[in-house]
């Protein structure tokens, strides 16, 4: 047999240090898992005492937990000891083993058994030891397991570490002393020790200032914050030592001077005296805990759309907590004409969450509140503004009350300015009912004249006949009242705003919106903001021209009445003459120059390069032809909802003499604007004729896209085939469902029709005919971007496209922090808003 002792010597002299420290590691290990219930016990009871729940409970109670504690630790000690083993070399040397590849420590102790006196056989067994000798060099520790998470699964060793820190904090060392005072005969003792105490001082949290201990404090004299609270202990024979004080000013049944454990709080100034043997006083100066101020910054700023922004400024010594802003109606100041000569229903005051700051310093800043209420019945009429502050005390501070103008959304449409009129006269009080609902009658009375959508008619003459039932068979209920103000703001704003689906349309309304501010007065930022809006619509408008005309946008324009040239450099020119002539108040002028750009905007079109290129292709005379057919579709649409309505409003009238039936020669009863001839289902029938008659000439056969487009149109069919069965069947919200397929399947037929053309030129995006527009507007992006090169969706252009970005930028920054400021939402909704403000 060969012995291995050299290579054991050497590894011996390497592991001895990582022997020793694996054998404390297991010291370590099984003291943690035997002794940690003692330690547990220890740390708990140790606590309590440095907290002082001994001064504090009934002596009773007090020797009950001693006994329990003196128990839990003897108990804790003997389970320790009987499952605590000494970790032993050997217990180590096999630890330290086991966590080396191939157990080398132990096959440096083991012999060769076979092979001995053949010199191949030992020199493969020699091989093998020096290979293990090597790796017993490069044992390390094995770090010890304290983990003892299944043997305590309730955590109470963490319950104790807590507590114990606690007790650090706030608690003294010096009072597990006390203890022995509360054995029998240990009084004697402490009195022979003399009398003693101790003292803190705890400022209100929201001062930020630490607390103090008195016992540390000789200077004669102290400045706290108000509502600092004080505690003072008391040691040694009762009566050796008393408090005096007269900071806290309390009334009633006081406790006695001697009372071992005072407190109170600090309210005024005064003295603090402990009178007897080692005491000592102080004068107590109190700093006053400021009431908050807060107050209007600037003057209140508004849009044309409602919206308002009201700087503040705000300060505290402390810091300001929350804010609010508060309006209240102010009738008198009202122009009490009218609907509004009525005594107003009672409302309550409104009441707005004042944004405050999400990061740095509350004690005097600035912001802005941004609110928008252009739907509140006191839109438009005076109010009073009072803002109010609140800091961490309690105390709420108030600004002086501001009279302002509610703002309200302005409306330049002369009917939905009415409408609105109305509305705000049905908020203001109930008994305005049946004025509102005759001016309404009387307003819409020659409706061919005044509405440009039948459907907006419709729902005006439905809402008036419900306010009139209720006139006249019922109270007009403030559901009725609030459902009815709903439905005449959408109307008016369906009148103001309209179909806006089309550029030219855009730009039509919006020469009209500033034409009536030219008419009726506008502020100056109300002219900015119609400027802007007039100047995006013709940027669309001249965008839409060049599209439909296969032409660079950025191309001459020319005025076919006047046979003008005109570039995009000139018309801006026009703008800004326009604008200027308007803040300098001279609207004559502005109204001249808006007739003329108007005049010519109707006539322009793209000067053409090549003659002969305003002639249409078949692909673009079958496009305008499904154009045709879609709008004619959506005109019997509106025919069928009206319709529906009468049907509705006669099944609801019973009985002869109620509003709106037949015979009763009210305004407005009579048929819709521009109804033309021949039942509805002899129309939806012939205009199903025309579509199939269409069909049979559609560009693009045998492609992808045109099949598709193919087979959309024949779903169209097939929903007015079955819209056409259901108003002979006189069955009219079936006939709306079924229309409203219709016009579905027309659109994306036509979109998968421009598609087609647009392939068959090879020429995507550049198209010459109406088909470029439709696929010009199927290739744009989920932002309304253009597609890029080779079809990538996407492109390096700015987001905004011509748009003031620092305008945008503020704005969404504006509603973020409006946002912000409604605590109403959900937590989460504001946590989120808060980062994106602390980001940006």
């Amino acid at each position: 047999m060969t012995k291995n002792t050299p290579h054991l010597t050497e590894a011996a002299c390497r592991l001895k240090w990582p022997l020793r420290l694996t054998q404390i590691g297991l010291f370590a290990e099984r003291a943690t898992r035997a002794f940690w219930p003692l330690v547990t016990v220890v740390l708990l009871a140790l606590s309590a005492l440095m907290l002082g729940l001994h001064e504090t409970m009934a002596l009773e109670l007090v020797w009950a937990a001693a006994v329990l504690a003196v128990s839990g630790t003897v108990w804790a000690l003997w389970h320790g000891a009987k499952r605590f083993r000494w970790p032993s070399s050997a217990e180590a040397m096999a630890r330290l083993d086991a966590s080396l590849p191939g157990r080398p420590i132990s096959a440096l102790t083991d012999q060769q058994m076979i092979g001995t006196g053949d010199a191949a056989s030992e020199a493969v067994w020699k091989a093998h030891v020096a290979r293990m000798a090597e790796r017993a060099k490069a044992a390390k520790a094995v770090n010890p397991d304290l983990k003892i998470s299944n043997r305590d699964p309730y955590a109470l060793r963490y319950v104790a570490l807590v507590a114990f820190a606690t007790a650090v904090i706030f608690g003294s060392i010096w009072r597990v002393s006390t203890v022995t005072e509360l054995a029998p005969g240990a009084g004697s003792g402490a009195l022979a020790e003399g009398p003693s105490w101790e003292g803190w001082i705890e400022p209100p949290a929201y001062t930020g200032r630490p607390s103090l201990y008195l016992n540390d404090i000789t200077r004669p004299s102290l400045a706290i914050p108000e509502g600092s609270e004080i505690t003072l202990r008391l040691y040694g024979e009762i009566g050796a030592l008393t408090v005096g004080e007269t900071v806290s000013a309390r009334t009633g049944e006081l406790p006695p001077a001697s009372e071992p454990s005072q407190a109170f709080k600090v309210v005024q100034s005064g003295r603090i005296s402990i009178d007897g043997p080692g005491g000592q006083a102080w004068d107590i100066r109190v700093i006053e805990d400021d009431a908050p101020e807060i107050e209007i910054a600037a003057p209140l700023e508004k849009s044309m759309g409602g919206e308002f922004r009201q700087p503040f400024t705000a300060r505290d010594d402390y810091g300001v907590v929350a804010g609010r802003a508060i309006l209240t109606l102010d009738p008198d100041s009202a122009d009490r004409r009218f609907g509004l000569a009525a005594i107003p229903e009672r409302r309550e005051p409104v009441i707005l969450d004042l944004p405050m700051p999400i990061t740095g310093d509350r004690s005097d800043f600035e912001e802005t509140l941004i609110d928008e209420m252009a739907k509140h019945p006191w839109a438009g009429l005076p109010v009073t503004l009072v803002l109010e502050a609140d800091d961490a005390a309690g105390q709420t501070g108030a600004s002086a009350p501001e009279a302002i103008i509610l703002p309200a959304r302005r409306f330049f449409d002369p009917l939905a300015a009415a409408i609105i009129e109305q509305r705000r006269d049905l908020l203001w009080s109930r008994s305005n009912s049946a004025r509102v609902a005759q001016i309404l009658r009387a307003v819409s009375y020659r409706p061919d004249d005044v509405f440009r959508s039948e459907t907006t008619y419709m729902k005006l003459r439905v809402a008036v006949r419900r306010l009139e039932t209720a006139i006249r068979y019922a109270e007009v209920s403030e559901t009725l009242r609030d459902e009815t103000a709903e439905v005449l703001w959408s109307i008016a704003l369906e009148i103001e705003e309209g179909d806006l689906s089309d550029a030219l349309e855009r730009l039509r309304r919006a020469q009209d919106r500033l034409q009536e501010a030219i008419r009726n007065g506008a502020t100056d930022e109300e002219i900015a903001e119609l400027m802007r809006e007039l100047r995006e619509a013709m940027q669309d408008y001249m965008r839409q021209l060049a599209e439909q005309q296969g032409q660079n946008p950025d191309q001459k324009l020319s005025d076919n009445q006047n046979m003008q040239e005109i570039t995009g450099d000139q018309l801006q020119d026009m703008l800004d003459r326009l604008q200027e002539l308007m803040e300098q108040g001279r609207m004559d002028e502005a109204q001249a120059l808006l007739d003329q750009l108007r005049q010519m905007m109707e006539n322009m079109q793209i000067a053409q390069g090549q003659p002969g290129e305003g002639q249409q292709s078949p692909g673009q005379q079958a496009m305008e032809g499904l154009a045709e057919t879609l709008r004619e579709q959506q005109g019997l649409s509106d025919e069928a909802f009206r319709d529906l309505q009468q049907q509705f409003g006669q099944g609801q009238q019973g009985q002869p003499g109620q509003p709106g039936q037949p015979g009763q020669g009210q305004p407005g009863e009579g048929d819709a604007p521009g109804q033309p001839g021949g039942s509805l289902a002899d129309r939806q029938q012939a205009l199903r004729d025309e579509l199939l008659r269409q069909q049979q000439n559609l560009p693009g056969a045998g492609t992808e896209e045109g099949d598709a487009a193919r087979d959309a149109l024949d779903r169209a069919g097939r929903a007015m085939e079955n819209a056409e069965e259901a108003l002979r069947d006189e069955d009219f919200a079936g006939a709306l469902d079924d229309q409203s397929e219709a016009i579905d399947a027309l659109r994306e037929g036509m979109r998968e029709l421009g598609e087609a053309m647009a392939q068959q030129q090879g020429q995507p995006g550049q198209q010459g005919d109406a088909a470029g527009t439709a696929n010009q507007l199927a290739r744009r992006d989920p932002l309304g971007r253009e597609a890029g090169p080779d079809g990538r969706l996407g492109t390096d252009e700015e987001l905004l496209q011509g748009e003031d970005i620092y305008r945008r930028a503020r704005d969404l920054l504006d509603e973020i922090r409006r946002r912000s400021a409604e605590q109403s939402r959900p937590e989460a909704e504001l946590d989120y808003l808060r980062r994106l403000l602390d980001r940006f």
